[in-house]
């Protein structure tokens, strides 16, 4: 099995300074990583080389990347693909997932984001996507959408199963309050707003509060993370 030194990305973008933005850092990271700027060259890459990860703009010369995703998967292509473009409407990100992408960032982005979804992206793999998510008692069934605490039914908002789906996925990780509006909100980060705070302290107190063993903390300055004690 390769390291993450030895996978390759591919990197399928037209605007010149992004796209040699993204290759250098990616390179500088210790990936190899190579760059084509119109769709049909990128679908051409995708499906003759090996590629561990793929980058997609959606507006391409030739082909846009919702055609190159799509002719990805058709030919059974299994690899995780993050679309990066700047077309941030909630239609767009909808359409990215249903056709199989995996990730969604919105242009302007920080490298560090991205390359933090990238390295996720590559630990998930290509393993199949699980029906349930759990951490300790917590279950979250994807499919039946309900969640259930120490075999307790738990109602949720559309927003708080959203935002416990997301914490759930990035298990152990801390989430930084401008990943959590952009995934769960479809919003850039406004540091006046609390609409995070009061969402996961609202999430709190239905997964957390009644139960001995607690799940969500704040990590202060940074984030949200979702984790296991080691003492339960």
């Amino acid at each position: 099995m390769p390291t993450i030194e030895a996978m390759k990305i591919l990197i399928v973008e037209d605007e010149p300074k992004t796209g040699d933005y993204v290759r250098q850092g990616l390179a500088e990271a210790g990936f190899v990583a190579d760059l084509v700027r119109d769709g049909v060259d990128g679908l051409h890459h995708g499906l003759t080389e090996d590629y561990d990860l793929v980058i997609l703009d959606v507006m391409l010369p030739g082909l846009d990347g919702w055609r190159i995703l799509q002719g990805l998967r058709k030919a059974g292509m299994q690899m995780p693909v993050l679309f990066l473009t700047a077309r941030d409407h909630v239609e767009d990100r909808v359409k990215g997932l249903e056709l199989g992408a995996d990730d969604y960032l919105v242009k302007p982005f920080a490298f560090s984001e991205l390359l933090a979804r990238v390295r996720t992206l590559l630990r998930r793999g290509k393993a199949k996507e699980p029906e349930v998510l759990q951490a300790a008692d917590l279950e979250l069934d994807l499919l039946r959408r309900r969640v259930k605490r120490a075999g307790r039914r738990i109602d949720l908002t559309a927003k708080e199963f959203a935002l416990l789906e997301l914490l759930l996925r990035r298990q152990g990780e801390v989430l930084p309050r401008s990943l959590i509006a952009s995934q769960v909100w479809d919003m850039n980060f406004d540091s006046d707003t609390n609409v995070i705070e009061v969402a996961v302290r609202r999430l709190r107190s239905k997964v957390d509060d009644e139960f001995d063993t607690k799940l969500i903390r704040t990590v202060r300055g940074m984030g949200y993370v979702l984790e296991v004690p080691e003492r339960a």
